[in-house]
């Protein structure tokens, strides 16, 4: 998401509060879809509390910017948005009255926020979502024993009982009084959470959770919506700060995650997309085998639910029993997202990931073995501390005979308390180098899904359509169940076959009629 305009907040529709005397808050949230679940829990929050939500900068008398800090580009994006939000503090006849500082940024420069931008009247970090009441100066009448919702800890997850069973077939959720991983629980007495090394992180790790009681606005097109199933990460990678940043892998009860999914159908969503740090690890704590397994069943039989899809896959977590999931339900998504991060063994061994190129192969065979026709999408790192051109090689060899569908490289970026940070000087890779590593690399996925793409022509799909175009008002824009939201390639509509008009939010049936590098071009039949 791009640094917003200065007098729009996007994502945020005008809700007014009961009482009119209530604040006028206004939300910025950047990075990840985990982060947007974050902001939506968070206004959600302040509009129960009695606030009125307005997605204009210059109307909201306080403001929250919900950050990213996960690469050096996130953090300019959010220090950039944040001096952008205080500039309507300083405005003569401005509104603004108080800004807030939420998100991944607080728990990395929590001191260095309030040191340096005085403006800033109160930070909210990771673990502390609720915190957002008194920050904005309203009652946390949610925390009452009479509240219609709460705020739910990882403690307090462990105790509460499961009704999952009247979801799903028969499942056992171990309720321990500490539910955690046991790789977790090494990487915690190995130092993998530590944050000494950050100047005014706190040293207790976010616990939070929120349940499916816990108050939510869906800032997301009508028919769509993420549920976080998870929070935390226990994985070692080393390029990687978001085990710090949110703490250790725990997992939401499936009686929550079934329970919000009907409740966000009741509400007219149609596709609901799961994500946390790592869905494959899901249910490890709570004592299930292959859980993600047994959430996809139990949230494929609801009715009503036309588009369930998951993404963030861990490549050794992906087991048969989860593709002949996919395989089994017409309305999971034929789709895997499986970060790789890299192809060479040498590079993986560095960053704490292993793997090969010969495992990972296997893995997309197989995964195109048991589900026909499904889409695959990775994100690779190049610029690895010690990668060489050997190396790169290796990834580039390795992209050529994969053919991912949908690929995204990132340039690697030197984030300190990863471990990563800490190896030698003499092995970090130029910029230069590693910018024209990705270009080459993306140059190359160009071709390979440009071949993709033109198979596409004269399939009859499912379309759901989201609206006018961004890039002109000549073409509408759609999605089938093979893209997701906001990350994949574009449905361009031009077409309307019968209809005078079409409906954002409502699913059409559409003909592919012409292809491009990684977008397509549809006409609706009916």
């Amino acid at each position: 998401m791009t640094p917003p305009a200065t007098t729009e907040i996007p994502g945020v529709s005008s809700i007014p509060a009961e009482a009119s005397a209530r604040p006028k808050v206004g939300f910025v949230s950047l990075g990840c879809p985990k982060n947007l679940v974050d902001s939506e829990v968070m206004m959600g929050l302040v509009h129960h509390a009695g606030a009125e939500l307005t997605p204009s900068a210059d109307d909201a008398e306080i403001i929250v910017v919900n950050t990213c800090s996960f690469i050096d580009s996130a953090k300019q994006e959010s220090v950039n948005t944040i001096i952008e939000m205080v500039q309507h503090k300083q405005q003569h006849g401005g509104k603004a009255q108080r800004l807030i500082v939420a998100g991944c940024l607080v728990e990395r420069y929590r001191d260095e926020i309030r040191k340096n931008i005085p403006e800033v009247d109160a930070v909210v970090g990771t673990g502390e979502l609720e915190s957002i009441l008194a920050a904005a100066g309203l009652a946390p009448s949610g925390h009452a024993s009479n509240s219609p919702f709460q705020i739910l800890t990882q403690a307090q997850i462990s105790r509460a009982p499961s009704a999952v069973a009247k979801h799903s077939t028969p499942v056992t959720e171990r309720d321990n009084t500490t539910p955690s991983r046991p790789e977790g629980d090494a990487r915690e007495r190995a130092g993998r959470f530590s944050r000494a090394a950050w100047d005014g992180a706190t040293a207790t790790l976010p616990e939070y959770l929120y349940s499916d009681t816990t108050p939510r606005i869906l800032s997301t097109p009508r028919a769509s919506a993420y549920i976080k199933i998870a929070e935390g990460c226990d994985h070692p990678c080393g390029f990687c700060i978001i085990p710090q940043l949110r703490g250790k892998f725990r997992s939401r009860r499936m009686s929550s995650i079934v329970a919000e999914a009907e409740n966000l159908i009741a509400q007219g969503v149609r596709e609901i997309t799961l994500i946390g740090q790592d869905t494959t690890c899901y249910g490890e704590d709570l004592g299930l085998t292959d859980g993600l397994s047994q959430l996809l069943e139990a949230l494929a039989a609801l009715p009503g639910l036309r588009w369930l899809r998951f993404l963030y896959a861990y490549p050794n977590k992906v087991t048969t029993r989860l593709l002949e999931t996919i395989a089994r339900h017409d309305n999971i998504a034929k789709y895997l997202d499986v970060p790789l991060q890299h192809a060479s063994p040498s590079v993986l061994k560095r960053m704490k990931r292993g793997g090969t190129p010969e495992h990972f192969l296997k893995l997309i065979e197989k995964a195109r073995a048991i589900v026909p026709g499904i889409v695959l999408r990775t994100t690779f790192i190049v610029g690895f501390p010690g990668e060489t051109e050997a190396d790169y090689k290796q990834l580039e060899d390795f992209i050529r005979t994969a053919e991912i569908d949908w690929l995204g490289v990132f340039t690697y970026s030197d984030e300190e308390g990863a471990a990563a940070f800490n190896l030698p000087a003499d092995i970090k890779v130029p910029r230069r180098t590693i910018q024209s590593r990705r270009n080459k690399l993306m140059k190359l996925q160009q071709k390979i899904s440009a071949r993709a793409k033109a198979q596409w022509v004269g399939r009859t799909v499912d379309l759901l359509v989201e609206g006018e175009s961004e890039e002109t008002d000549l073409l509408w824009e759609g999605r089938t169940m093979l893209h997701a939201p906001e990350i994949d390639g574009k449905v361009f509509i031009n077409d309307f076959g019968p209809h005078e008009t079409l409906i954002p939010g409502t699913f059409y049936r559409a003909e592919i009629t012409e292809s491009h590098d990684y977008d397509v071009v549809a006409r609706i039949l009916e």
